[in-house]
């Protein structure tokens, strides 16, 4: 999705997020947006290791029936 943007689509977003936000609160926005991605990918990780764990306890059981 974002290989077809390219170097000019790249420079226009920039430039209008400079143009809408301001220098000023750019970077307050950055900053905002990758502690959202971090929380996510967090989240996301342990939801994931939630499901293996809970995997791993059923195969046990029914291991242990058997």
């Amino acid at each position: 999705m974002l290989t077809n943007i390219g170097i000019p689509g790249l420079i226009l977003i920039v430039v209008l997020a400079l143009i809408i936000f301001g220098p000023n609160k750019l970077p307050q926005i950055g900053k905002a947006a990758g502690q959202s991605l971090k929380e996510f990918k967090n989240s996301t990780r342990d939801l994931t290791q939630d499901v293996t764990d809970e995997a791993k306890e059923v195969k046990s059981i029914i291991k242990e029936e058997k």
